[in-house]
């Protein structure tokens, strides 16, 4: 996902696998928003680094271990924002869900500030 943007080069850095090791890539009050009617247990706004792990540790959970991010487009929008499109697995075996998520991520300062991660309903 590498990019010719700066802020596209601060998200590459993101180790989703180990979020606290991407720590230095994020701001100490950054929020991370979640919401998904059909799993309203992972729904809210994350906060701090402690705040995202605990999030990504839940999405593994719901996905019994298994979360695969496939990044598919990037593109920065002006100074401040990143889009990125991505097909996400989440499962196991027969259980294995695939779905679009398009995350935006706000960055200040060359450090992620917020994001919205929106999964989409329909490409479950």
């Amino acid at each position: 996902m590498k990019g010719t943007h700066p802020n596209i080069d601060v998200i590459a850095r993101i180790d989703t696998a180990d979020m606290i090791a991407s720590a230095d890539v994020f701001h100490s009050d950054v929020v991370w928003h979640f919401f998904n009617p059909d799993a309203p247990e992972l729904a809210g706004s994350y906060k701090g680094m402690a705040g995202i792990a605990d999030f990504f540790q839940k999405v593994r959970s719901y996905g019994e271990g298994n979360f695969v991010i496939q990044p598919h487009a990037v593109q920065a929008v002006g100074d401040e924002l990143v889009v990125v499109h991505s097909r996400n697995q989440l499962g196991k075996g027969e259980k294995v869900m695939e779905f679009d998520v398009v995350v935006v991520w706000r960055i200040l300062d060359g450090k992620v500030s917020e994001v919205w991660d929106i999964p989409a309903k329909q490409t479950a």
